[in-house]
């Protein structure tokens, strides 16, 4: 400790140069204060003055627990000790009190229980465990700590107890007729100490009996020399130790002298054929059987014959690769099969060889005749073609086929089948979708390969083309969604090549709002999520090298109608009700849109409709009777559905009452005879196609006159295209679907003996006749 400018010193108690352990010294200005061996009893506060100036420090003198080196080495030698007996640990240590003492097993904390005794006392610590077991071998730790810090000390206990049973399972080295050979795992825990010996014993399979083999050195391995062919023998192994013999492990059951055949060698190829001796050659099989092979059975049979020969004598097998069959009949087709045999005896024998004439060779086949096209797709080309003609000495009749395809953009000739076909038809598969292919068939026979054929003009990997065709015969023209749905249309054609796919939407091309999705023969559109503004016709253009096809839906994007405005009655002619309205502010966008009126009166309090499929704002309801209440409804309706609706006033025609005074007119002749009049003509219509059109008038006359409707100046009275009533005086006509070829002059005509009276109106049909589809949900 240092300080300058010191003079003098004053502290709580007087530090001089004769105090044990300190020494004080001065260098001009600078004063020390020097401590040799730093102790507790040096803690503590010290304080310097000098001409009216201080200054203090403070020691803190700390004492970590800590051990001597040579007790922690003594300490860190493992504790070896047997199954059930007791094992100590203990071991002295330092440091500023107070301190915690833990002792650890394998990362645990340690507790005193029965089989655990911890005693703790000042600068030592003993941990005791009684009866330990094999399974308590483990890291021991001991952990002291105080306020300056921590030291640990670790050791290992060892417990020493007999070992496991050996493991599975059995590998089989060996097991022959006379020798089974066998080897095995070593114990999973060899109690701690390593193994000195194995204990074999062996059982035949169908005895009772267990014969002891004896011991064997601590090697996992055992050779059995004192067995019989064919015999399926166990065995049980015990692992012995310094510390005992573990329990048994019984393995399976071995057998010995288990035959391994060869297996099939490859088909044999025929290297030549002659009218007297066939040679042919082979490879011999992969799999060996485990031993060498020691020669091979060569079979062959006559065709369309059932029966195997050997070609040499039955013990003589052949000892090459490579035969000369000269047990063989000119003229004659034979095919051939060879067996490989080792120790165990003739394995399996091989796929039969290709058939083979035994004559002199031929001579090659000649050029195939008419190769042509028969079908194609993208990915496969379909060819036929005429055998080529044998030419005595020159051609010979050919055996099979090749089909060889070079694409465009390489010189090399690839082969389609790698075995030659008898068929002159063929179909190549794997082409590139719209590549270019040359193509040519090879004739071959046993004399070699014939001059190829080449088609003339490449080919493309495509279908026949086609011009592009819708295929639903039942196409949907007309949808509704409801706003917020998604709107989901799908098409499917056939064409060839694959056609460019446009979809316009009013003539323009669709926006990102709309997805198109393409597959082979179809197309779909989709809205996820519909709007007012998705309404309109959408047209799907399909076109090839070959031609284009079109077709337009047009999807009509609406919700359920908002209800009319303001109902309004008035009398215009007695006994009538006039009912007019506000439109529904849905009414400009969509020309579908229509109303319902519907009626109640005081008498019966039940609402029934009086008017359906209006398309104006006004209608005039008769047969209104005196004394009574009426209240009238308005609905506004499309394809989606009704509105809510919009309700009237009550309307109440009174009744005068006046004094009834009764004159008896002198009596004289009536005569209520009348020419025909109408009281109510017809209105002008003007209606969307695809929908009803209803036509009504009111005629009097006496006697009643006959109605005759006509469509420009055509009677319609008996066409069933037309509903045609005549009730009490009114006329109507029901038109169920009107279609551009109702547009026209409609004209009613009333006539009786007394005279004649007609009426007409004109219908315009707007727009065009769409079928109705339910709206996608």
């Amino acid at each position: 400790m240092e300080h300058g400018n010191w003079e003098g010193l004053i502290v709580t108690v007087a530090i001089t140069g004769s105090t044990e352990g300190l020494t004080i010294s001065k260098d001009g200005t600078t004063h020390k204060l020097k401590i040799h061996k730093v102790s507790e009893e040096f803690a503590g506060k010290y304080k310097f003055e000098s001409e009216g100036r201080k200054t203090e420090a403070v020691i803190i003198v700390e004492d970590p627990p800590r051990f001597n080196t040579k007790d922690l080495e003594g300490f860190a030698k493992p504790r070896v000790i047997k199954t059930n007996q007791r094992a100590e640990f203990k071991i002295p240590f330092i440091g500023h009190e107070p301190m915690k003492v833990q002792w650890y097993k394998e990362g645990e904390e340690l507790a005193p229980y029965v089989n655990c005794k911890i005693e703790i006392s000042e600068g030592h610590s003993r941990l005791v465990l009684n009866k330990q077991q094999r399974k308590d071998s483990g890291e021991i730790k001991l952990k002291i700590k105080n306020e300056f810090g921590t030291a640990e000390a670790i050791t290992s206990l060892v417990v020493l107890d007999k070992p496991t049973p050996p493991l599975g399972p059995l590998e089989i080295i060996e097991a022959t007729s006379n020798c089974i050979e066998i080897k095995w795992r070593p114990p999973k825990d060899n109690g701690g100490c390593p193994i000195t010996h194995y204990h074999l014993e062996r059982n035949q399979v169908g005895r009772n009996t267990w014969k002891k083999i004896g011991q064997i050195p601590g090697e996992a391995h055992y050779k059995d020399t004192d067995v019989d062919h064919g015999k399926r023998y166990c065995y049980r192994i015990r692992s012995e130790t310094s510390e005992g013999i573990s329990e048994v492990m019984e393995t399976e059951d071995v057998q010995a002298g288990t035959k391994a055949y060869p297996g099939p060698p490859s088909a044999p190829k025929v290297v030549s054929a002659f009218k007297d001796y066939i040679t042919l050659s082979w490879v011999p099989p992969t799999d060996t059987g485990g031993s060498n092979i020691l020669g091979y059975n060569l079979e062959k049979r006559k065709k369309g014959s059932n029966l195997w020969g050997l070609v040499h004598p039955p013990e003589e097998p052949i000892r090459t690769k490579k035969y000369d069959c000269k047990d063989v009949i000119e003229g004659m087709e034979y095919e051939f099969r060879v067996s490989a045999i080792n120790v165990s005896g003739t394995g399996e024998p091989s796929t039969p060889s290709e058939f083979v004439f035994a004559r002199d060779p031929k001579n090659p086949p000649g050029k195939v005749t008419d190769l042509k096209v028969t079908d194609s797709t993208y990915n496969t080309l379909s060819l036929s073609w005429i055998k080529p003609k044998e030419e005595k000495g020159v051609h010979d009749d050919p055996k099979g086929y090749f089909v060889e395809i070079r694409p465009a953009e390489s010189t090399e000739w690839e082969r389609s089948n790698s075995n030659a076909i008898i068929m002159t038809f063929f179909t190549v598969k794997g082409l590139k979708s719209m590549a270019m292919y040359w193509v040519r068939v090879i004739a071959v026979n046993e004399g070699g390969v014939g001059e190829p054929q080449e088609l003339k003009n490449y080919i493309l990997a495509m279908p026949p083309p086609v011009r592009p065709r819708f295929t639903d015969l039942k196409i949907k023209s007309f949808m509704v969604v409801r706003a917020g749905n998604s709107a989901q249309f799908n098409i499917n054609f056939v064409a060839s090549p694959w056609p460019e796919i446009i979809w316009l939407k009013d003539g323009v091309p669709v926006t990102k709002r709309v997805t198109i999705s393409n597959t082979e023969g179809g197309s779909q559109i989709l809205i996820a999520s519909a709007e007012r503004s998705d309404s309109g016709i959408y047209t799907i253009i399909v076109k090839n090298i070959v031609g284009q096809e079109t077709l337009s839906i047009e999807i009509r994007v609406t919700d359920e109608p908002k209800p009319p405005g303001p109902v309004e009655l008035d009398e215009n002619v007695p006994f009538t009700v006039t009912v007019s309205w506000t439109p529904s502010p849905d009414e400009k966008r969509d020309d579908r849109l229509h109303y319902i009126v519907t009626k109640r009166d005081s008498s019966k309090r039940t609402w029934h409709t009086v008017a359906d499929r209006i398309f104006n704002n006004k209608f005039t309801v008769c047969n209104i009777m005196p004394g009574r209440e009426y209240q009238f409804r308005v609905y506004a309706k499309n394809d989606m559905g009704l509105s809510a609706p919009s309700e009237s006033q009550k309307w109440l025609i009174t009744v005068k009452k006046e004094k009834f005074t009764l004159v008896l007119p002198e009596p004289k002749t009536c005569n209520l005879e009348r020419p025909p009049k109408f009281l109510l003509p017809l209105k002008l219509h003007s209606a969307p196609e695809g929908y009803e059109c209803y036509m009504s008038c009111a005629v009097r006359g006496d006697p009643s006159p006959h109605v005759t409707w006509y469509r420009n100046n055509i009677s319609i009275n008996t066409d069933t295209n037309y509903l045609i009533t005549n009730t009490c005086g009114v006329c109507s006509m029901l038109i169920l679907r009107v279609g551009s070829k109702d547009t026209g002059e409609y004209k009613v005509v009333a006539d009786n003996p007394l005279g004649r009276a007609e009426c007409s109106t004109h219908l315009t049909v707007r727009g065009k006749a769409f079928n109705y589809l339910r709206p996608l949900t």
